[in-house]
């Protein structure tokens, strides 16, 4: 069964509370699909009156910055022990390459690092403990998490539901080329700041390595 198949099972209030819990999760560092969950989520608000845009879309911003956050004061309290046992636990997410190349992004970046962090996968997981596992200044951090997950969090949920809506009405009209270019007017603007995050990790990631420092700007 599909994420949207199984979600259109599931009350209202139901959906707000897992759309929160996967995204905070997964911001505190538990590889798990909130994208997925949340685009799901936007798109059968859009065609279902029962579940509020809105809400939901507090509610993702809500998991966001509350799971980011927990994640910062675990990562600074558990140091790099924390990622050693996490690597052994998720090779494929934290393993030493990725550490290093999200490492490189922070040091290079700081606080955008957290920012734009939001629109990939494998930061959006290490943004909140790596922060703090390396002492980034917390209103730094906080200033950085906050705008990133309203942006993302909110952002998505706006856009999908939007597209959502558009192209359930021209769906019922027919008019297959209008549905064509809603989407692609909808995909491309979710992900303009996603690719422009993703060349900014490409190229810290392609800079020598060097000894991690605790990040200050």
């Amino acid at each position: 069964m599909h994420v949207q198949e199984w979600l259109e099972t599931v009350p209202a209030v139901s959906i707000y509370v897992l759309v929160g819990v996967v995204i905070g999760l997964e911001s505190l560092g538990i590889p798990l699909p909130g994208e997925i969950v949340l685009v799901s989520s936007a798109l059968l608000a859009s065609q279902h009156g029962d579940i509020d845009p809105y809400v939901l879309g507090a509610c993702a911003t809500a998991g966001a910055i509350i799971g980011d956050s927990i994640g910062y004061a675990i990562g600074r309290k558990g140091g790099r022990s924390l990622l050693a046992r996490l690597g052994g636990r998720f090779p494929k997410h934290f393993g030493e390459a990725q550490i290093a190349m999200a490492e490189r992004s922070f040091q290079k970046w700081g606080m955008w690092a957290v920012f734009f962090g939001r629109f990939v996968a494998l930061l959006r997981i290490f943004a909140g403990p790596l922060a703090g596992v390396l002492r980034m200044p917390y209103w730094k951090f906080a200033v950085a998490n906050v705008l990133g997950g309203i942006l993302w969090a909110g952002g998505t949920t706006a856009v999908i539901y939007f597209v959502g809506v558009v192209a359930e009405a021209w769906l019922k009209r027919f008019s297959w080329l209008g549905l064509v270019l809603a989407v692609l007017i909808g995909v491309t603007s979710t992900l303009v700041l996603k690719s422009r995050a993703k060349k900014a990790a490409a190229q810290s990631g392609s800079a020598p390595a060097a000894e991690p420092v605790p990040v200050t700007d």
